[in-house]
C-alpha cells in the first residue's frame, strides 16, 4: 500500500443563505429602501421589518445603522442636495422673471425621479404630521425665507404664499394625481402657474 496517497479534499464551505450581511453601500441601500416605500405609503405604515426587506437586509442591519425608526425616518427625509443653491437660483436674475424661475425650479425637481421620491417622502410624512412635518417646516422657515429676506429683501410672508401655492398644486398633481392636472405638460403648468407666483413675490 502506497504511504503517498493523496488526502481527501476538504468539503467546501457551505453556503450562506438568509439575507445578506451589510457592505460599504448598506447604509445608502437601507435610505434608498426607506425613501421608496415612504414615498408610496405614510409613515405609520413603514415598518423596519419592510425597509429591510425591501433593501434586501437583515432588520438588524438597521438598527445598526440608525438606532431607531425615528432616526431612519429623518436620516432619509433629508433632501439629497443643498436647498441653498436652489434658492440662491431662484434669486439670481431679473426681478420681472423671479415667478417664472421659482415655479420652473420646483416643478423641475419634482419632473426628476430621484427629486420626486424624496420630495413625495417628505409631503407624505408632513400630512401624516410625521417627521418630514418639521423638516419641511425647518427649510420654509431656517433657509428659503432668511436668504429671501435678507438677499432679495422679499417679505417672508409672501415667499411663504409662494410656497404653498406650489405645494399645493404638487399634492394634487404627484401626490393625489388629480386629472387632469397630473398628465398636464410641465411647459404649460409653469406657463400658467409662474404668473401668480410672481405677484407674490413682486416687490
Amino acid at each position: 500500500m502506497s504511504s503517498s496517497a493523496r488526502p481527501e479534499p476538504a468539503d467546501a464551505p457551505a453556503k450562506r443563505t438568509g439575507r445578506r450581511p451589510g457592505t460599504p453601500d448598506t447604509r445608502g441601500e437601507i435610505l434608498d429602501a426607506a425613501r421608496q416605500l415612504l414615498a408610496e405609503r405614510s409613515p405609520s405604515g413603514v415598518t423596519v421589518r419592510a425597509v429591510a426587506a425591501r433593501a434586501g437586509v437583515d432588520p438588524a442591519l438597521v438598527h445598526h445603522y440608525f438606532g431607531t425608526k425615528r432616526s431612519l425616518f429623518t436620516a432619509a427625509l433629508e433632501l439629497p442636495f443643498d436647498p441653498r443653491m436652489i434658492v440662491r437660483s431662484i434669486l439670481d436674475g431679473p426681478v420681472a422673471e423671479r415667478g417664472e424661475r421659482m415655479t420652473r425650479t420646483f416643478f423641475g425637481v419634482w419632473e426628476d425621479p430621484s427629486g420626486r421620491e424624496p420630495f413625495l417622502a417628505l409631503l407624505r410624512s408632513a400630512l401624516s404630521a410625521g417627521s418630514g412635518a418639521g423638516l419641511l417646516a425647518g427649510f420654509i422657515q431656517q433657509v428659503m425665507l432668511p436668504l429671501a429676506e435678507h438677499e432679495a429683501g422679499l417679505d417672508g410672508r409672501r415667499v411663504e404664499l409662494a410656497v404653498s401655492h406650489l405645494v399645493g398644486i404638487a399634492v394634487l398633481r404627484y401626490l393625489i394625481a388629480v386629472e387632469p392636472l397630473a398628465s398636464t405638460p410641465v411647459e404649460e403648468l409653469v406657463a400658467a402657474v409662474a404668473p401668480s407666483v410672481q405677484r407674490y413675490l413682486a416687490p
